[in-house]
């Protein structure tokens, strides 16, 4: 069976190491160390110094450009050969020249921090920089957040050997954590731990349970360092914001999202209101799974389907192609285009890490998707969703660097408008057979329980960590508390009695991301986003398209809520778009149980 293909990453650099490769990072890491003395010797914005200023912001675009590129680069091979040292020296260099570079960033924000309204405003109408002010006017109100250039230059020196490296401490435990699953059938093999959320996906409901108990007690064993760990980086950014005066922990996510607390607010609100629907969502999977409740280890789990086979990777892209021909042929071009030039990456192999991607280089303006296909729905699934990640990419060619870097709100957006194409051309291909529509279904029922529920339990624990950690160092004994409680809360009766999962505050990789805070909500704001997109493509069909093609463009140049509303018309800033989005599952749910009782007899 034909199970993927391997990436050609040539258009980056020929060879590892290689001559173009070092010339390219002495070049990048010398050029960064300039516009560091240039930016630092600068003072103020001022009405006699901004030719030199708006230099630097050009020069510092054009950087943007070339580190993307390397570390996109980087990033691939590391992820391809998990096992390759001289990969992860490399990244670890990479962590080091990211460090240097944000000093370029802090430099400029000390420019505008006390510049005048007059004078910031005669600069960002300048000639080259006039299409890039709502990014100028975002950096200068981060600069208002920022400590001396002395403290902020500090702090990123720090990072490398400080903050960061709790999460590669975090990176290197899990990476290297395994655990003894007991199977049905008496076996007990010791299992890399970047396996257990594969097998907690098994039919059989003994599996998933075997992998949830035991890949627990291996995070047991390490969890004094995994408490320390979490603490640590909760601890700095606490007193970083302090020191930057910011007032609410939330205030940096919502800066890195380019949302307002009243959108977070009306989302959840949403969530909260719809809480006897998504209910519903949960109690039709318990019943389809012949159980009356749901453990956290049931949530992902896939239905015992008869009749369905495995998919070598040729039926894969058949099927993602014929579904995104018939909805959207710029999208279809688009991956036969990626497919041509091997810009995807799918074959399993040993050594490669686990997950799935899309990365990218500004400078050449190409992506990459990486996955490993094992041949299962989810498997196509995640390829139309990374190359959705990848026709959003495209869409932004040609533009400024700045206006290429749009938030975690918006970039799962065309991830998830993706999937919704592929999983709707299933549905509708008269050829599949109710087991297959079933499947499809199964995943868009696990998704709801997912972004519904799921990524709500992460925010409100992360949220009730973060108000403890103020106080103090928060112990293990608590977290699991804390952890326990968000799941019970959200799942209300629908959780079976020792269902929750007290460690997932250890096991979820996303809780240690130094780069990132509360990297949890933003997947349901993309989800729920991309729901409410999609329905308003099946209401207008191709008059959509252009809109759409909008949204995708503006979406590194606006707040996220103001993206919408200009492109879409959408408000999300009241409950209504949300809430539309999250009942918009009731035909799919319909449908669930409809075949359930048909397939399942």
């Amino acid at each position: 069976m034909n199970k993927g293909v391997v990436w050609d990453l040539s258009s980056y650099f020929k060879e590892f190491n290689g001559h173009e490769m070092l010339s390219f990072k002495q070049k990048l890491v010398t050029d960064i160390t300039e516009l560091q003395k240039t930016a630092a010797a600068l003072k103020t914005l001022a009405s006699d110094n901004q030719p030199a200023w708006e230099k630097v912001f050009l020069d510092f675009e054009q950087l943007m450009r070339r580190l993307s590129h390397f570390s996109s680069y980087v990033g691939c091979l590391g992820a391809a050969d998990a096992n390759n040292e001289a990969y992860s020296r490399e990244s670890a260099e990479i962590d080091g020249i990211s460090a240097e570079f944000s000093k370029i960033a802090i430099h400029i924000k000390m420019g505008l921090k006390n510049a005048s309204d007059n004078d910031f405003n005669k600069f960002a109408s300048r000639e080259f920089l006039a299409d890039i002010k709502f990014h100028l006017n975002e950096m200068r109100i981060e600069a208002q957040k920022t400590m001396s250039s002395e403290l902020e230059s500090l702090a990123a020196d720090l990072s490398v050997d400080g903050f960061s490296s709790w999460d590669r401490l975090y990176s290197t435990i899990a990476g290297k954590l395994s655990f003894d699953m007991h199977w049905p059938d008496g076996r007990v093999e010791k299992t890399p731990m970047a396996q257990c959320r594969s097998i907690m996906q098994d039919s059989d409901r003994q599996v998933r349970k075997s992998a949830f108990k035991n890949g627990n007690e291996a995070w047991n064993n390490v969890e004094d360092v995994c408490a320390a760990a979490l603490n640590a980086l909760a601890g700095t950014r606490l007193m970083l914001n302090k020191k930057r005066g910011f007032e609410h922990f939330l205030d940096v996510s919502l800066m890195q999202s380019r949302i307002s607390r009243k959108t977070l607010d009306a989302m959840f609100k949403a969530i909260e209101e719809s809480r006897p629907f998504i209910q519903k969502l949960g109690k039709a999977k318990a019943k389809a799974l012949k159980q009356d409740k749901l453990a956290w280890y049931d949530c992902e789990a896939p239905l015992a389907i008869p009749q369905l086979n495995r998919y070598s990777w040729d039926e894969c892209v058949n099927i993602v192609d014929k579904a995104f021909a018939r909805a959207y042929p710029d999208l279809c071009a688009f991956f036969r285009s990626s497919l041509e030039k091997r810009w995807i990456e799918s074959e399993p192999r040993a050594g490669k890490r686990p997950g799935a991607f899309c990365t990218g280089s500004l400078l050449t303006e190409e992506s990459r998707v990486f996955m490993s296909y094992a041949g299962s729905l989810n498997d196509i699934s995640t390829l139309a969703h990374e190359i959705g990640h990848a026709f959003h990419s495209f869409q932004l060619c040609g533009m400024r660097p700045f206006m290429q870097e749009y938030p975690m709100t918006l970039a799962e957006s065309a991830s998830t408008f993706g999937e919704m194409l592929l999983a709707d051309g299933i549905l509708t291909d008269p050829e599949t057979s109710d087991a297959q529509k079933l499947n499809v279904l199964t995943s868009t029922i696990n998704d709801g329980i997912a972004f519904l529920i799921d990524i709500p339990i992460r925010f409100n624990f992360e949220k009730a960590f973060h108000n403890e950690r103020m106080h103090g160092e928060v112990g293990v004994s608590r977290l699991k508390e804390l952890m326990t409680e968000a799941m019970q809360n959200q799942f209300g009766e629908l959780l079976e009695t020792d269902g929750a999962n007290p460690m997932f505050w250890a096991s979820k990789m996303h809780f240690y991301l130094s780069g990132v805070t509360f990297y949890n909500y933003p997947y349901s704001f993309g989800y729920l986003l991309s729901r409410g997109l999609f329905a308003m493509f099946k209401r207008e069909g191709e008059k959509f398209l252009p809109r759409y093609r909008d949204f995708l463009k503006l979406s590194g140049s606006n707040m996220a809520h103001e993206v919408a509303r200009q492109t879409l018309g959408a408000d999300l800033e009241t409950t209504t778009f949300w809430k539309q989005a999250i009942l918009g599952h009731e035909p799919e749910l319909k449908m669930f149980e409809e075949l359930v009782g048909k397939v399942l007899k």
